[in-house]
């Protein structure tokens, strides 16, 4: 079955960086554009980045632009967020998303808090 499982989260001062990895199981990884999302506490879903199949084309969410890096290692079959000078409002649970045959598929999130 298709697998996603972040790690990586934690607690963090503004300023501070973290990298977080998904690592995935279950399909060709290889074949698959890879997508991070996150949800802050009391909001929605907010789209982060997204690189494609091949480690190209990385893109990025204006709040997140110029901080964040999105990189991929097929043959690991993980996707990474390097995720440098974080803000309070970073803070969030980040999840990796792919959608696989037409379908979603998401990871249990890993949690990052951005505190002093």
């Amino acid at each position: 079955e298709v697998q996603l499982v972040e790690s990586g989260g934690g607690l963090v001062q503004p300023g501070g960086s973290l990298r977080l990895s998904c690592a995935a199981s279950g399909f060709t990884f290889s074949s698959y554009a890879m997508s991070w999302v996150r949800q802050a506490p009391g909001k929605g879903l907010e789209w982060v980045s997204r690189i494609n199949s091949g480690g190209a084309s990385p893109s990025y969410s204006e709040s997140v632009k110029g901080r964040f890096a999105i990189s991929r290692d097929n043959a690991k079959t993980t996707v990474f967020l390097q995720m440098n000078s974080l803000k309070p409002e970073d803070t969030a649970v980040y999840y990796c998303n792919s959608r696989i045959w037409g379908s979603e598929y998401w990871g249990k999130g890993t949690l990052v808090t951005v505190s002093s």
